[in-house]
């Protein structure tokens, strides 16, 4: 079978096309046949061993594929590693059915970059009726999602940050109120000028360094910041637990990677996504599609800010 392996540390240079075998048939796995793999910001991290867990080489980078089994059924599916080839071996409590109404694209996008959005704004932030939402990267995977979900859960207000006007345009476009550039300068005095004039009640941030401080210094009283990645690569300054303390702000973290100990923390939340899509509330953002052989390119997009939504491989090309 073609896939992509990684046998090097470095950039979306290390991404190589290979043929290996297909992997065997074992007992509680599932073998998918893959139709469109998924690409997660993560991947690039994995490349480069910056992930929160070490990587092992070589390895087949990729979790998160839509496919079909033998027996006929149309999934998407987590495996550990592995998406990005022709057939991947899956734990069966991985491997979830989708409905026809619910394209490849579109049960990628709710898979794994869905499933966070929720979890960011019901578990981790605790998302309270009326209570304004800032939505960084918000025409990414997770983002663009997040405005959505955020505004149906019932915030008051939906401040989006995107890297360009076009991508500021589609978040808008998307639910958000208003969408400001993300830029780190004066970004804690943009958000609180877009929240007409008052601090924010709940921030989802995945840039880090600079970001994620002014973001910090947005938060009102009791206000929740839920970072969930480091996109800028930068170093962010400790923060000052007596700072937390005297401005009752909280600071969480999340990593999806948690909820794979409790399948349902992942089956729950993606059916809900899953019935939403279907009915035509929730657009997940379909972006680039590429070749497989193109998956260094994808990459390059990725890191480059150049995409919007959720990124997929064709595995036949």
């Amino acid at each position: 079978m073609r896939a992509v392996q990684i046998s090097r540390f470095g950039g979306p240079e290390v991404l190589d096309l290979v043929d290996l075998a297909e992997p065997a048939p074992r007992a509680e796995y599932t073998l998918v046949n893959v139709t469109r793999a998924g690409i997660n910001y993560g991947d690039t991290h994995q490349t480069e061993n910056s992930y929160l867990t070490p990587t092992t080489l070589p390895v087949v980078p990729g979790g998160e594929v839509a496919g079909t089994t033998a027996d006929g059924r149309r999934v998407v599916a987590l495996p550990a590693t592995g998406g990005y080839a022709q057939v991947v071996s899956v734990p069966d409590r991985f491997v979830f059915d989708v409905p026809a109404s619910v394209s490849d694209g579109q049960a990628l996008a709710l898979l794994v970059q869905g499933v966070t959005a929720w979890h960011l704004l019901r578990t981790s932030t605790h998302l309270a009726a009326g209570e304004t939402v800032v939505v960084h990267a918000a025409a990414g995977g997770v983002g663009s999602l997040a405005v959505q979900l955020a505004r149906s859960m019932g915030a008051g207000r939906v401040i989006a940050t995107a890297s360009s006007a076009q991508k500021r345009d589609l978040a808008v476009a998307l639910g958000a109120d208003v969408a400001v550039d993300p830029a780190e300068d004066g970004l804690r005095d943009r958000l609180i000028e877009a929240n007409d004039g008052r601090p924010v009640d709940i921030v989802l941030e995945m840039i880090g360094g600079p970001v994620f401080l002014e973001s910090l210094r947005a938060l009102a009283p009791f206000g929740r910041l839920a970072t969930f990645g480091n996109a800028s690569r930068q170093q962010t300054a400790p923060v000052d637990a007596t700072r937390l303390m005297a401005s009752s702000r909280t600071v969480a973290g999340f990593w999806l990677g948690h909820c794979y100990r409790e399948p349902t923390m992942i089956s729950g939340p993606l059916a809900e996504l899953v019935e939403l899509t279907a009915v035509g509330k929730l657009r997940p953002v379909v972006g680039g599609e590429y070749p497989m052989s193109e998956a260094a390119t994808a990459h390059r997009d990725l890191l480059g800010r150049r995409t919007v939504g959720k990124l997929m491989l064709d595995p036949s090309r």
